[in-house]
């Protein structure tokens, strides 16, 4: 049985105060991020709140030059894909890192954005 349900919109409440949390299965431990209804390991639906670090290392990532219409102003700019500390990957938008220094294997943490009134994840140096 699960606690109060844990979903995309109170996953970004929460980023929005600056906590990153992913959902634990509580049958299996399997660790997921953003929520979703299903465990992907064993198929219950038995979640947990689990709260992380924010820390994490670059995997991936792309600079984005020819945005879309909505973020044109804002280009250019890099996401990534940050393996946590705790094991799951998570896209993020990088904040405060000049494009030229971004790489694979950089440490950064996580930083809450808020572009016009939404909220996104960023990552910022560690």
């Amino acid at each position: 049985m699960t606690e109060t349900a844990i979903t995309l919109k109170t996953f970004f409440e929460t980023a929005r105060d600056g906590r990153l949390t992913a959902i634990k299965c509580g049958r299996c431990g399997n660790l997921e991020i953003p929520p979703k209804e299903f465990c992907d390991a064993c198929g219950q639906r038995d979640w947990k709140s689990a709260p992380l670090s924010g820390e994490g290392v670059i995997a991936s990532y792309t600079i984005i030059r020819v945005a879309p219409t909505k973020h044109a102003g804002d280009a250019p700019y890099a996401i990534a894909v940050v393996k946590l500390r705790e094991g799951v990957s998570l896209l993020g938008r990088l904040v405060g890192i000049p494009l030229d220094k971004v790489s694979v294997g950089m440490l950064v943490r996580f930083r809450p954005l808020v572009i016009r009134n939404e909220t996104a994840v960023g990552f910022g140096p560690a």
